[in-house]
């Protein structure tokens, strides 16, 4: 496989400033992002995309506060406020994101019963989103992933990436964290554990 291409994860409202699940600074990558945009041929985005009442949303669960962990069949879920609602303006991509070259966009999280970080799988780690079949018809073996949040979306993007057989590297710069209870100490160890490089 011969191709590069740059992987933009969930640049959407609700994780910038003011947003329901803001991460801190997450709008001051999108000048950067904007800039890697033209110095790829191949741009992918990946959009949030919840139903109301999706069962990773703490409101779906009485008694639970955002941020909370219950157990699902896939195992461990942390609990989220209300987000990325199907339609909505917090689901929408920052206005300022200019979007225009990208080739493909995945919804991920419009399954109810089930949450999705990664690009490339559910978080049943067995529900495929077609990412990877997508890059490879295209013949694209290497990524380079931005976006929001690096400990979770991203990280978990490029570790499926990595076990998919696609060269990875996460440029840091174009990404902010949330750091959850240690997150970002954590997903960082595990993607550099994994063979990420981390730019």
């Amino acid at each position: 496989m011969t191709g590069e291409a740059l992987i933009v994860i969930d640049l959407q409202n609700d994780f910038c400033p003011g947003g329901a699940l803001a991460v801190s600074g997450g709008d001051e990558i999108v000048p950067l992002v904007n800039a890697m945009v033209h110095d790829f041929e191949h741009v992918v985005l990946t959009q949030d995309w919840h139903p109301a009442h999706h069962s990773s949303f703490a409101s779906s669960h009485p008694g639970k506060a955002p941020f909370d962990t219950v157990e699902m069949p896939y195992g461990a879920q942390t609990l989220w406020p209300d987000h990325c609602i199907q339609g909505s303006g917090g689901a929408a991509f920052h206005p300022h994101f200019n979007r225009t070259k990208a080739e493909l966009i995945i919804r991920k999280g419009f399954r109810p019963a089930i949450d999705s970080y990664s690009a490339f799988f559910e978080n049943d780690h067995a529900t495929p989103t077609g990412l990877a079949g997508y890059l490879r018809e295209r013949r694209i073996s290497r990524l380079t992933l931005v976006g929001l949040a690096t400990d979770f979306c991203v990280a978990y993007s490029a570790l499926d990436a990595v076990a998919q057989g696609f060269s990875t590297t996460v440029r840091l710069d174009a990404c902010r964290g949330i750091d959850l209870g240690g997150s970002m100490e954590t997903m960082l160890g595990k993607m550099k554990a994994a063979g990420v490089t981390l730019a």
